[in-house]
């Protein structure tokens, strides 16, 4: 007979399972999630390759560049920058009042969005020879060109639209929002609806989470950043609840618990949604995973950039993947000092290797 699952190890594998959906097209894994997180480096990949590979099928990286054209999609800040579909951008914009700059900020707006007009589509190179703005202090003490900064301020109040990029430069073209007024019913839909593509991207959430990530929507709506509390006090009262050991999990009150993992080794980016919430992780899985890209080589414990390792429903390890000389390498660490001893998980590896080589078109 088996033995009965604890609350954490249902809400465990309800969590893997939800946001493992089964392959789907490219347009309706970024409909299910609504937002996928972005992340330039790449090893072996970027980040937002690493999270579609495992839901879109027959996914190689670069796809989601290749295609962000035809499809729905806009680089834009979310709860992090990232990628969102166009139903979720319209959510939040327009950011605040449109023509209010600071100092004489407003004037060289109306003449760079002028010459963007005018040629259709820029580069910020164009820009730069254009205007020959200068430089201003950056948020990290340094200096930065200063129409880097303005196309940066653009894009973020939705002045500008990222049309594609070239060798990792956001190239730029107009964009304009409905200026209708915003009431605050309106607002209030506005905020849940923005409240519950969170839970549905990163759900199951403990309450500290739910309420960090409503906190974090500030980046996306910042001109509403005032009525965040209240939204969360609404998505407590009609998410679906589970209380367990004293903490209250939160998900879509309407989605079925299904709750049986794919039999499977995957390898996960750092900013999957299913290892995104570093608490969530400690809870679940029992060890703390960190990302250490940015931490001081002989600081690391798990490696540059280290992709949790997950088998069936436990977040066993981590790989460290790399490309050299067009050939993929790959080690592992494990959180337990060593690997399940199942035949079954060593050919689950095997075929998750080979499925990178695939992805990466080795």
């Amino acid at each position: 007979m088996s033995r009965k699952q604890t609350g954490l190890e249902r809400m465990r594998r309800y969590a893997v399972a939800r946001s493992l959906f089964g392959p789907t097209t490219l347009r309706q894994a970024l409909e299910v999630f609504g937002f996928v997180q972005a992340d330039p480096i790449r090893a072996p990949a970027r980040a937002q390759d690493l999270t579609l590979r495992h839901r879109v099928a027959g996914y190689r990286a670069g796809d989601l560049d290749r295609r962000y054209a035809e499809l729905d999609v806009h680089e834009d800040v979310f709860v992090n920058y990232g990628f969102v579909t166009g139903a979720v951008q319209a959510l939040m914009h327009p950011r605040g009042r449109m023509n209010r700059w600071p100092g004489g900020a407003g004037r060289r707006v109306n003449a760079l969005l002028a010459f963007v007009r005018e040629r259709g589509v820029v580069h910020p190179r164009e820009v730069d020879a254009h205007f020959s703005h200068g430089t201003v202090t950056n948020y990290w003490g340094g200096s930065s060109n200063a129409t880097t900064h303005l196309l940066d301020a653009l894009h973020y109040r939705g002045r500008l639209r990222v049309v594609r990029r070239e060798a990792g430069i956001r190239i730029y073209t107009t964009h304009e929002h409905s200026t209708d007024r915003i009431d605050a019913a309106v607002r209030r839909a506005r905020l849940d609806a923005l409240v519950d593509v969170v839970v549905r991207t990163y759900a199951p959430l403990p309450s500290p989470s739910l309420a960090m990530l409503v906190r974090r929507l500030r980046y996306a709506v910042p001109q509403w950043q005032k009525d965040l509390s209240a939204a969360l006090l609404r998505a407590r009262g009609r998410l679906g609840r589970e209380r367990i050991d004293d903490l209250d999990w939160y998900f879509p009150a309407d989605e079925s618990r299904a709750d049986d993992p794919p039999n499977q080794v995957r390898l996960l980016a750092p900013f999957d949604p299913i290892v995104w919430d570093r608490r969530r992780f400690e809870m679940l899985w029992g060890w703390p995973y960190r990302f250490e890209a940015y931490t001081p080589v002989a600081k690391r414990k798990l490696g540059y950039y280290a992709l949790p390792l997950l088998w069936r429903d436990r977040v066993i390890g981590w790989g460290n993947l790399a490309v050299v000389d067009d050939a993929l390498t790959a080690n592992f660490g494990y959180a337990g000092g060593r690997p399940p001893r199942e035949r079954t998980f060593e050919l689950s590896l095997e075929a998750e290797i080979e499925s990178v080589r695939s992805f990466l078109r080795l």
